[in-house]
């Protein structure tokens, strides 16, 4: 009886594509599904320690919605680094000029926070209408 438990080896992960449709859905919730596939947690051979999640293509960030009020209330912040230096910008603004940038800001903090997670943040690609350039990969969709 063999009772050791398996570790996986780089070689041993397959990476697929997936293409999540954010249409019409909650910021968070595409952003905690995008974490979920970068990080490989909906795989049986997860590991913590090791980089074994697929690429996400997320297309129609523009039509993301945020829940309640926050479009007007919730700030995006940023500090230069000097005395005085905090930026404030409402996510209204910014889900119209950069809704592509707000999901891929909402899934960095969900991901660890060392150089695997700035790694599987590259594998992340979102963009605002309907097209995307990976056709050649033939993603899968992502129903969720």
């Amino acid at each position: 009886m063999n009772n050791k438990t398996h570790s996986v080896k780089l070689n041993e992960i397959e990476k697929k594509w997936y293409i999540i449709d954010a249409a019409n859905k909650p910021l968070g919730r595409v952003a905690t599904e995008v974490a979920k596939l970068l990080r490989g947690k909906h795989k049986p051979t997860f590991s913590a320690h090791i980089d074994c999640g697929d690429h996400v293509i997320v297309i129609n960030t523009d039509k993301m919605v945020l829940t309640g009020d926050k479009l007007n209330q919730k700030m995006f912040r940023r500090h230069s680094g000097y005395v005085g230096g905090m930026k404030e910008t409402p996510y209204k603004n910014m889900m119209d000029k950069k809704s592509d940038f707000v999901l891929t800001h909402a899934v960095k903090g969900m991901l660890p926070k060392n150089s695997l997670g700035r790694k599987m943040l590259t594998k992340v690609r979102a963009y605002k209408g309907s097209e995307h350039d990976q056709q050649a990969q033939q993603p899968e969709i992502w129903n969720f």
